[in-house]
């Protein structure tokens, strides 16, 4: 039951960290049709400026603010120097221009800065566990994860649903020439819109620091994973997103943990570690496949 729970929090944990990146990539190509390949690399640009900043000062929330900052800024100036030009283009076009980006940002994090992995220091009130059941201890920093997650998820419901900003993203995804001839600037709207998505990709980045190695390329390793999210919630869905991304996490999560070991009652363990390893990995790709049958669109697409 112990062992359970706490994989139960782990799904949970990593599904709350795919919903910041997915939240950020959904918004943006649901209301500004964009293809962003490059949404890893600002999630790993938040990282750092964490990582660097907590090695420079000793404050892990200093890092936060340095390195939600450092990914909305970062993003916001990709989207005025590089993306803007690519509204118009195709989305070939698009992947073309940030795959670019990926590997302008890898190789500027290398010379800058090495290949060698930055670790973090925890915070010092999140350094130990809190038992979530008696018996249960589970890592203090790792529920603040989860917590943030949570607050993320219910910020942006109230931002889109029930602020004006959140009318213009609305309208602007479905109707954006009525929106600029209403006289918002609808340039000023989308840079508004990547920057924020910038600056949840950022705080992922913050709060993976401390759980799993800062380095080159980390963007990419959950990148793949954070499109599967959007799929399966469905494109500009921000609840979609949510739901999806613990879907996934748990699935992810819950296979790797259980699936040798159930194996391994029916062939030998070296056997059932490495078919439990890849079908671990091949799970959550069979839940979009299973999940597009159902809803080709996603569970909760933008404009059902």
């Amino acid at each position: 039951m112990a062992l359970i729970l706490e994989q139960i929090l782990n799904g949970l944990q990593f599904g709350v960290m795919l919903f910041l990146l997915a939240a950020g990539l959904t918004l943006v190509f649901g209301i500004m049709g964009v293809i962003n390949l490059a949404h890893g690399s600002l999630y790993m640009i938040g990282a750092f400026a964490a990582a660097l900043t907590v090695a420079e000062t000793g404050s892990w929330w200093l890092g936060l603010l340095a390195g939600i900052a450092a990914a909305a800024a970062a993003g916001m100036l990709i989207e005025l120097l590089a993306l803007r030009r690519l509204y118009a283009r195709d989305h070939l076009d698009q992947v073309l221009a940030t795959f670019g980006l990926i590997l302008f940002c890898n190789q500027g994090m290398i010379i800058a800065f090495g290949r060698q992995p930055l670790f973090v220091e925890l915070p010092a009130a999140f350094q130990g566990a809190v038992e979530v059941i008696p018996g249960v201890p589970y890592p203090s920093f790792r529920l603040l994860i989860i917590a943030v997650g949570l607050a993320v998820a219910l910020g942006l419901w109230w931002l889109i649903a029930r602020t004006r900003i959140g009318m213009l993203v609305r309208a602007g995804a479905t109707h954006r020439e009525m929106v600029r001839a209403l006289g918002v600037d609808i340039r000023l709207l989308y840079t508004l819109v990547f920057g924020l998505g910038a600056l949840l990709a950022g705080l992922a980045g913050v709060m993976a620091g401390p759980v799993y190695n800062v380095q080159v390329g980390m963007g990419e390793q959950i990148l793949i994973l954070t499109f599967v999210v959007v799929v399966i919630g469905g494109i500009g869905s921000v609840r979609g997103a949510f739901f999806g991304a613990l879907l996934v996490g748990m699935t992810q999560t819950l296979l790797t943990a259980f699936l040798p070991g159930l194996l391994r009652g029916l062939m030998p363990a070296s056997e059932a570690d490495a078919l439990g390893a890849a079908l671990s990995s091949m799970g959550v790709y069979v839940l979009m496949a299973a999940v597009l049958l159902w809803r080709p669109r996603g569970l909760f697409p933008a404009h059902a």
